[in-house]
């Protein structure tokens, strides 16, 4: 069949992929992102592997009366890191994987 590559073109191919893939993954690891709620009340840093790396929270949010409050504070931040952390690594392994027509991994079409 003229115009295909060859299985062993695919499987070099893939293994480069998946290569690259798990050095950006590693690196993904190392970067965070920033959320916050409140008006900056409670602030959380989520790393790439969507690892909570920190939560700082401010004094005149903290009350004994109305821990709910707090509690609802704390969750707004640390789902909004999150979705910013799935998003951080959704693009960066789009960029990876853009134009491949592979199902299942985000960013291929």
């Amino acid at each position: 069949m003229k115009g295909m590559p060859n299985m062993g073109q695919l499987m070099k191919q893939a293994q480069q992929l998946q290569t690259k893939m798990a050095k950006l993954q590693e690196e993904l690891g190392e970067q965070t992102v920033d959320a916050s709620a409140g008006g900056g009340m409670v602030n959380v840093t989520v790393n790439g592997r969507q690892e909570i790396v920190s939560i700082h929270i401010e004094r005149e949010v903290i009350d004994p009366e109305d821990a709910e409050m707090l509690q609802d504070l704390i969750l707004a931040a640390v789902n909004d890191g999150m979705t910013r952390a799935k998003n951080m690594v959704n693009d960066e392994m789009g960029k990876l994987t853009k134009g491949l027509n592979i199902p299942g991994i985000p960013g291929i079409t």
